[in-house]
Order: structure tokens, then C-alpha cells, then sequence
């Protein structure tokens, strides 16, 4: 038996679900959680600086998110949202088929049509294995030039957008970004990483902190619902992942050494305490992480987590209150409420030590 999703539960009102960015991405607030004794303070994210010390190491998640969403037309007429939930390493010519979350006033059959103006056209495929939809597309050139033309950043759905807000989707393609972007493949953004500067990352450097990559490619396993109360019953979509052996070696020898390991988002942690539980040790290593992080898990890297607010009953809540403690967490929380924090993947962070 897990944990019941019923003890992950609070009441949100919807006026703190941010619907923009901060102006300035490090002028964000930060709630400042000690999991030891549960005592809190509020700063601005850009002094997220002063909790860091030299020697420590910054891990941040350089995935870059891919414009995801393209919506087309049925034979019907009728109109089709599909959110690409994978995306391939290496490039795809002329068609790429791929699990889709599909968005429709009536649900498609196997084998239905779909066209994407002048860019390309899809076909409703059996579904894969778990259910999700999966979609057949085709196109003239390469899948990154087919997203580039008809694909939009893909937001949560609390985030509303006017079909014709074009200036705020401009604003979307470089906000639900990190600055430190690389490696595109995720259809959803590491939001802890959005409220980085470049001048933040370099007062951050210069106190002797140690700022390293890993890549986590956020998918349907970081967002997909849980469907049962009892956790243990929930199965993890596999994400891909990448640990370079540069980042194991500073890790490791910075943790030798006594020095922290802050993580930059629920992604970044994931991905190095799934490394530790399945080799042993952190080395090098590539592959799928599913790890769901519940409450009871042994963290074996991270010490501290930078984090943003999230959904109730969900694996991220989980996860947060797994590192710091289900009373800590929701204590947190309701403060945040209290004190008007913006929640979600444009809202306001905290930080975890």
C-alpha cells in the first residue's frame, strides 16, 4: 500500500494560478523551506545566491522544449489538437509516428485523417499499449522544420490563451524556456529553471559554485495523472534521460568533499536519484527514467531542491513532500496561499535545504 492521495490534497483558489511570467524571471519570490525544522522565510528568487556556498554543486536540467502542440483538421472539418508526448534524438525525415494527447469537440477513429495546412497531414493510429493515442504524421522535410511551421509552444491547459493572442505566444516561445536551454526533446518546461538569468548564474559561479548539466527530456511521465487514490498503483512513463560523465565526476567529488548537491527542478532530481538507485553510484548513464519518487524514498544525491508549487494529488507533490516531509510541504503551502504566491509553471518557486 502507498500513499493515499487524499493526504496530498489542498484547496487552491484559482486567482493564484499564474496565467504569465514575473516580468523579470529572477524577481520571482522564493519561499525558503527548511526540512529539518519546518521553518520558513520569503525572499526574491535572485537571492536564491545567499543559500548557496562554495564548493556546492548547481544541477540544472538543460532539455529545451520543442514546440510540441499542432492542431489540424479533421475530415470532418472539425478541428484536432494533438501534443507530440515523444520526441526523437536524432532527426526524422519525411513521417514520424508518436504517442499524442488529443484535444477534439469528438474523438477520432483508427484511421482518420488529419491535415496540417500546408506543412503536412496525420493519421489516427491504434492506440499504443497504456491507451494514449498515437498519430501517424507526415511531412515534406525534417520533423524539427514541420514543429518550427505549424507546432506552438505547448502550455499547461490552467494556462489560457486566446487562439489570437499572437504577441503572448511570442512571449510563451521565450518565457516556457530556460536560459540555459540545449537539448531539445521535452513538451513540457523544467519550470524551476525559468526564473534563472544569466546574471544570477554568474553571481552564482562567482561564490564558487559549481554549475552542472544533466538532461531529462519532460514528458507524459512528469504530468500524467495519477487515476487511483493508492500511489503504489500508479506506473511512471519513462522519460529520456542523460548523466554525462563530467557531471557524475563533479558530483562526486564535490560530495566527497562535504559540499551540497542543489537540484533545479523535480526533473533534475529525478534523474540523478534514479542513477543512484539503479547502478549503485552515480556514473555516466543514458536510457528511460520512470522512478517515482514517493514518500519513504531514501534520497542518496540531492540534498536541496528548487522547486515551484504544484498540483495536488499528483507525482510532484509527492516527490516535494517526500524530500521535505508531507506536514512541512502542506504547511508550506497553505503560507504560500496565505500570502499570495503565484502557483504553477509560471508562478513563484521555493527551495527546499
Amino acid at each position: 500500500m502507498g500513499a493515499s492521495l487524499a493526504d496530498f490534497d489542498f484547496d487552491l483558489p484559482s486567482r493564484l494560478i499564474a496565467q504569465a511570467p514575473s516580468p523579470v524571471r529572477d524577481q520571482s519570490r522564493l519561499l525558503v523551506l527548511d526540512r529539518r525544522s519546518g521553518e520558513t522565510a520569503h525572499r526574491a528568487f535572485y537571492d536564491l545566491a545567499d543559500c548557496l556556498q562554495n564548493g556546492d554543486v548547481l544541477v540544472i536540467n538543460d532539455t529545451r522544449v520543442v514546440p510540441a502542440k499542432v492542431t489540424g483538421r479533421k475530415g470532418s472539418g472539425g478541428r484536432l489538437e494533438c501534443l507530440i508526448l515523444n520526441y526523437p534524438e536524432s532527426s526524422v525525415e519525411k513521417s514520424y509516428s508518436s504517442p499524442c494527447l488529443l484535444k477534439s469537440s469528438r474523438k477520432p477513429g483508427v484511421g482518420d485523417r488529419i491535415t496540417f495546412g500546408e506543412w503536412g497531414s496525420g493519421e489516427i493510429l491504434p492506440p499504443s499499449p497504456n491507451g494514449t493515442a498515437r498519430v501517424l504524421f507526415r511531412f515534406p522535410g525534417s520533423l524539427e522544420a514541420f514543429l518550427r511551421r505549424a507546432g506552438q509552444t505547448p502550455l499547461p491547459p490552467y494556462i489560457r490563451r486566446k487562439e489570437d493572442a499572437a504577441a503572448r505566444q511570442e512571449q510563451d516561445a521565450e518565457r516556457y524556456q530556460t536560459v540555459y536551454a540545449e537539448k531539445p526533446g521535452a513538451v513540457a518546461a523544467p519550470t524551476a529553471g525559468l526564473h534563472f538569468t544569466p546574471e544570477l548564474l554568474a553571481r552564482i559561479r562567482a561564490k564558487g559554485v559549481l554549475i552542472a548539466p544533466v538532461t531529462l527530456h519532460v514528458g507524459y511521465g512528469t504530468f500524467a495523472p495519477i487515476k487511483t487514490d493508492d500511489s503504489s498503483q500508479h506506473r511512471m512513463h519513462g522519460e529520456f534521460f542523460h548523466l554525462s560523465r563530467e557531471t557524475a565526476r563533479v558530483i562526486d567529488n564535490q560530495k566527497q568533499k562535504g559540499k551540497r548537491v542543489f537540484a533545479v527542478g523535480t526533473t533534475s532530481l529525478r534523474a540523478l536519484e534514479y542513477v543512484a538507485v539503479r547502478r549503485g553510484k552515480l556514473v555516466a548513464d543514458r536510457g528511460e527514467c520512470d522512478l517515482f519518487i514517493t514518500p519513504g524514498h531514501e534520497f542518496k544525491v540531492v540534498d536541496a531542491l528548487i522547486t515551484n508549487f504544484h498540483l495536488p494529488r499528483t507525482t510532484l507533490i509527492l516527490l516535494v513532500a517526500a524530500f521535505a516531509g508531507r506536514e512541512n510541504i502542506l504547511q508550506a503551502y497553505r503560507e504560500a496561499i496565505d500570502r499570495d504566491y503565484r502557483f504553477y509553471s509560471y508562478g513563484d518557486a521555493m527551495v527546499i535545504v
